[in-house]
């Protein structure tokens, strides 16, 4: 049995920062979980650019509002509290956060090693 507290997590290498965001990696690849789960803060009024070429993710928000935007479909969608989503396309998307933290707890298929951050393109490299 895994069991871990976020706050143990945030004082760790799991808390993983970028301009836009940060993601404490909760679980891992070598958890062997066959997937990987995040609590991420996106930061209030900003807008970050992704897409996951490698990975599949859900998406569930705990707290705040914002929008995603779906490039290859031009179509806009609200996140509150409550909502799912999932980039089961490996879809190109742009993740804004209006004018407080968007909270947003994540699934990762495959899963993740823990210090990924994105490439240029907006993606996690391949798990080797």
């Amino acid at each position: 049995m895994i069991v871990r507290q976020l706050q143990d997590c945030e004082k760790t290498e799991r808390l993983v920062k970028s301009k836009t965001w940060q993601s404490v990696r909760m679980l891992l690849a070598d958890d062997n979980m066959g997937y990987s789960f995040h609590i991420t803060t996106i930061f209030a009024n900003t807008e970050t650019h992704m897409q996951y070429k490698n990975h599949l993710e859900s998406v569930y928000c705990i707290s705040g509002t914002g929008s995603i935007v779906d490039l290859a479909k031009d179509e806009t969608h609200q996140i509150t509290p409550g909502t799912l989503y999932n980039l089961n396309e490996h879809d190109k998307h742009i993740l804004y956060a209006n004018d407080e933290d968007l909270v947003l707890a994540c699934v990762f298929n495959p899963p993740v090693t823990g210090r990924e951050v994105h490439d240029a393109d907006g993606s996690y490299p391949a798990a080797s």
